[in-house]
């Protein structure tokens, strides 16, 4: 098996360097090219498809949100999902990255084990939140006031069951546990999972979170 193909972009060296010998320390991981401004992490990704972006946000000449968002709107590239790391909790930024096309958004203060654990479920499709970004996400669709026109449209694409799925989804559920908390499997989960990102148009799992958030399926503060 190959290992995930990870392209580094940050502006600092010492924390390219740091991340470089962490990632590479892992088997199943390389890392193909490194980036220290967003048009450089644009072309990275354009030259060498790799599977995983870890960007940081604040980099001269193109910051990464706009570089992320670049990457998502390139058909070309969509096999390449982007995972943010960067030292700033700030509610507008993980709303920004993700909707921009983040597959994850991580601090820098992260475990080691979480950034890698972050790698390795974007390179998957799945998404992952450090904790005070997805506490911030959750409030700012609190503060948001009813779903919009567009989303409403998009939820009459889904089955119920559909549904019922994303809404797990949003709730932070893997396919594993919507299969046990539905008693279906893994399986038919992903399958499920899969059907759904089709119909919403959502390249990953973290914007199929905000679509949940967004359009009401989930209730900031509601319980699982």
């Amino acid at each position: 098996m190959n290992p995930l193909r990870i392209v580094l972009a940050d502006d600092q060296v010492m924390i390219r360097s740091g991340l470089r010998a962490l990632i590479t320390a892992e088997p199943d991981l390389t890392v193909v090219a490194e980036a220290d401004n967003g048009e450089q992490a644009l072309a990275a990704a354009r030259e060498h498809r790799p599977d995983v972006v870890v960007m940081d946000i604040r980099m001269p000449r193109l910051d990464g949100l706009a570089a992320t968002r670049a990457i998502a709107a390139d058909d070309t590239l969509a096999q390449v999902k982007v995972l943010v790391l960067t030292t700033f909790d700030d509610d507008e930024l993980v709303f920004e990255a993700i909707r921009g096309g983040a597959a994850g958004y991580l601090l820098k203060d992260a475990e080691p084990t979480d950034l890698l654990r972050g790698i390795r479920l974007a390179a998957a499709g799945d998404a992952l939140l450090a904790p005070q970004a997805a506490r911030r996400l959750i409030a700012a669709f609190a503060a948001g006031g009813s779903p919009t026109g567009p989303t409403q449209r998009a939820l009459g694409l889904l089955t119920d069951r559909e549904r019922e799925i994303v809404a797990l989804v949003g709730r932070g559920l893997s396919n594993h546990e919507i299969a046990d908390r539905l008693v279906i499997s893994p399986a038919t989960a992903r399958t499920h999972v899969s059907r759904a990102m089709i119909k919403l148009a959502a390249r990953d799992r973290a914007q199929v979170v905000v679509f949940a958030y967004e359009s009401g399926l989930v209730r900031p503060g509601r319980s699982g």
